[in-house]
């Protein structure tokens, strides 16, 4: 028998054509199939929205009830632990300023204004004079050597600008001061007059013992008043006076300081001794001056002390790079006074780096040579003549 029959063909064609209703069947059942599925593929991914909806919001909540919980706990802090933290704070702060500081740029600052610089920097207050006691301006960095404990030191900053003074006055009302205390007046006026708008001023008036007539002020006529009511008399004590005044110096507002002595020399009635005041007046960073009013050597009435009063006047003095005018004519102390306002104006500044790093606070000699251009004469320099090294 044959496998494949036309009849058998048409037999199972006309078949499945006599099946309508079967046929119509199926695909409705798979249609409703379909749907169905369809139905339940929707509602899981609505309930998969809703669960990580649900989820979401969960974690909102509690990341809201933390907040809110540290907020309401932030209060009672222990307060050792706040104060703690505080202290960690302004450490960073330190540090970080610190760190800020050496990698930045440097800051211009004005005339007057204190230095402060992380190296250490020797200044000095250089007056250069010619034969005549002249001032001599206009010299540049290389007309100045520089050396220390007779090592030369490389001069690294210049300037020869007029900055604000911070100046003491040590007035002589001793007895014997009695016929030439209206010129030392005329004299200390003189003097105020030329100063400068920042510059201040301080009074110290000394007898027999010291007083601080006035601290510091830039009112020249408050000065000019409180100097007209002290009365010459008793003895002298002078470097008591010496000592007061560099006390004083010590709340002075101006970078650059200097002393004003009038005085007649001689100290019969002090409590400090010479070496006392050498030794503060070479730690102390001002430039004394003094206006020497002397008696003639001849003179009878002058003592022992009197008679060591220029020298010891002189060796304070030119320790810090001032110096003494002597008076022989009481008509000469205004312009006296003048020429050494004049000179605190018209001095040079020179900063070096001490190639002797050692913090062994020791005494170190300085000394400056000139270079001095060609066709000018003999000139004298006046600096201080050393300074104590930090010891620390």
């Amino acid at each position: 028998m044959p496998l494949y029959s036309p009849d058998r063909v048409v037999e199972s064609r006309l078949e499945r054509a006599t099946r309508p209703s079967q046929l119509n069947r199926d695909v409705g059942g798979a249609v409703k199939r379909d749907a169905q599925v369809t139905r339940s593929r929707s509602r899981a991914e609505t309930v998969r929205v809703l669960v990580v909806s649900f989820r979401i919001l969960l974690i909102l909540c509690f990341v809201w009830a933390l907040s809110v919980s540290a907020r309401a706990q932030s209060p009672s802090e222990d307060p050792k632990t706040r104060d703690e933290s505080q202290d960690v704070k302004k450490d960073v702060k330190l540090t970080t300023a610190d760190d800020v500081r050496r990698n930045t740029a440097g800051k211009a600052f004005k005339p007057g204004d204190t230095l402060r610089i992380d190296v250490e920097m020797a200044l000095l207050n250089v007056t250069v004079t010619d034969p005549y006691n002249r001032l001599v301006t206009g010299l540049e960095p290389d007309n100045f050597r520089v050396f220390e404990d007779s090592v030369e030191q490389e001069v690294v900053t210049f300037s020869s600008e007029d900055v604000p003074i911070s100046i003491g006055v040590i007035f002589d009302y001793s007895g014997s001061m009695s016929n030439k205390v209206g010129k030392a007046r005329e004299a200390a006026l003189q003097f105020f007059k030329t100063a400068n708008p920042q510059d201040e001023f301080f009074l110290v008036s000394f007898n027999e013992r010291a007083e601080l007539t006035s601290s510091f002020t830039n009112s020249v006529e408050d000065l000019q008043s409180r100097m007209m009511l002290t009365v010459p008399k008793g003895r002298t004590a002078l470097l008591d006076a010496i000592y007061l005044g560099l006390s004083q110096m010590r709340g002075a507002r101006n970078a650059k300081r200097a002393l004003l002595i009038l005085s007649d020399g001689g100290d019969n009635h002090s409590r400090y001794n010479e070496s006392d005041i050498k030794r503060l007046v070479k730690e102390a960073d001002t430039q004394l001056y003094a206006i020497g009013i002397f008696d003639p050597i001849g003179s009878r009435n002058r003592t022992p002390e009197e008679l060591n009063g220029p020298s010891l006047l002189s060796e304070i003095t030119e320790m810090t790079g001032g110096r003494v005018f002597a008076v022989e004519k009481l008509e000469d102390l205004p312009d006296i006074a003048t020429k050494i306002g004049m000179e605190l104006r018209n001095q040079y500044v020179l900063g070096y780096r001490p190639s002797n790093k050692a913090h062994d606070a020791r005494w170190r000699k300085v000394k400056i040579k000139l270079r001095a251009p060609r066709g000018l004469p003999p000139l004298t320099v006046y600096s201080k003549t050393g300074y104590y090294a930090p010891s620390h």
